[in-house]
C-alpha cells in the first residue's frame, strides 16, 4: 500500500512523540523546526525530511498534523505568502492543538473554498502517553474525512472518539479540561485547607488514594505534590488559563452562566499574572499554599 506524506507541525511535548510514532509506523514524514531544532534533527536523523516553511510542507504531503498552541498560532501557519493555504493543493489538516472552537468551525469553512479540509483532533493524556502512542483523540469531522485520516491518528492515539461535525472536538476538549482542571484547582485549594488545619498531603492522599475520588489525572498531580516529580504532568499552567479563557468565551457567546468555570480560570489566572505561568499544572499547588502564608 502506498502511504501519503505526512507533515508535522510542533514539535513540542506533545509533538514529538507523536511524530515518532508516525515515523516508526511507517509514514514519510515531514516536519519543520519552529524554536527548538533538537526534535527535527532527532526525527530526520530516524528518517524524516525536513520542510522550511508551511508552504514548503503542504507542496509535498497530503496531510498536515498541527500540533501548536492554540488558535492564533494554527491562523499563523494556515495563511500568508508561507503558509499552508498558499501551496494551492487540496491538503487535509488535522489541528491536534487545544483551539477555539468557533475559530475552528469558521477557518474549516474558509479553506474549503481553497480545497482544503480542516479536521480537529485535540489530545487527552500526557507526553509521556504521545512518546507510547496512547493519546486519547477527540475528533470532528465528516464521517468520510475522518475515516480517511483514522490510520494516521491511529499511529500516536490510544483511543479515538468521533465526536461530531468540525469544531466538536475541540469543543469537546475543552470540556474535558475545563473538568481536568477543575480538579487540578480544587486539589491545590483543598490541599491548602488542609495544611492550615494541620492534615499533611501525606494524610490527605492516604484519605484520597484508592477511594471513589481518586483517579489517574489524581496520581500524576500528587506524583508531583508527594514525591516532587517535575515530570509528572507536563502541562503549562499559562496553557491552562489559555484553554479555561477560550471556554468563558464559548460560554460568553452562547449566553451561558459558568460561574464554576469562572472560579478555575481564575485560579490559574493569578498564578499566571504572578509569574508561574511556565510552571507544570500540579505546582499550582505550591502557588495556592504560598498564596495563602504556607511553604
Amino acid at each position: 500500500m502506498t502511504r501519503s506524506n505526512i507533515g508535522f507541525i510542533g514539535l513540542g511535548l506533545m509533538g514529538q512523540g507523536m511524530a515518532a510514532n508516525i515515523l516508526k509506523k511507517g509514514w514519510p514524514l515531514f516536519v519543520m523546526a519552529h524554536r527548538n531544532r533538537a526534535p527535527v534533527e532527532a526525527l530526520v536523523a530516524e528518517g524524516a525530511k525536513e520542510a522550511k516553511s508551511p508552504r514548503e510542507m503542504a507542496e509535498h504531503c497530503d496531510i498536515i498534523v498541527l500540533c501548536v498552541t492554540g488558535s492564533p498560532e494554527v491562523l499563523s501557519v494556515m495563511g500568508g505568502p508561507d503558509g499552508i493555504a498558499s501551496a494551492g493543493r487540496p491538503v487535509t489538516i488535522i489541528d491536534c492543538s487545544t483551539s477555539d472552537p468557533s475559530v475552528t468551525t469558521k477557518l474549516a469553512a474558509d479553506v474549503a473554498e481553497s480545497g482544503l479540509t480542516l479536521i480537529d483532533a485535540p489530545l487527552s493524556r500526557t507526553p509521556a502517553d504521545a512518546a507510547a502512542g496512547t493519546l486519547d483523540v477527540m475528533v470532528g469531522g465528516a464521517e468520510n474525512d475522518v475515516q480517511r485520516i483514522w490510520p494516521v491518528l491511529e499511529c500516536f492515539a490510544g483511543r479515538i472518539i468521533h465526536t461530531g461535525p468540525t469544531g466538536s472536538g475541540h469543543t469537546m476538549k475543552l470540556l474535558n479540561n475545563f473538568v481536568s482542571m477543575g480538579y487540578a484547582a480544587l486539589y491545590s485549594e483543598a490541599l491548602m485547607l488542609g495544611r492550615k488545619a494541620g492534615l499533611t498531603p501525606e494524610v490527605f492522599d492516604s484519605v484520597i488514594r484508592g477511594g471513589r475520588m481518586d483517579c489517574p489525572f489524581y496520581q500524576t498531580f500528587f506524583r508531583w505534590v508527594l514525591e516532587r516529580d517535575p515530570n509528572a504532568h507536563k502541562f503549562a499552567i499559562r496553557n491552562a488559563f489559555k484553554d479555561m479563557s477560550y471556554l468563558a468565551g464559548y460560554a460568553n457567546a452562547a449566553g451561558i452562566a459558568n460561574p464554576i468555570g469562572a472560579a478555575v480560570r481564575n485560579s490559574f489566572a493569578q498564578a499566571v499574572g504572578a509569574g508561574r505561568g511556565e510552571d507544570y499544572v500540579p505546582m499550582l499547588s505550591d502557588f495556592i499554599a504560598k498564596s495563602n502564608g504556607l511553604e
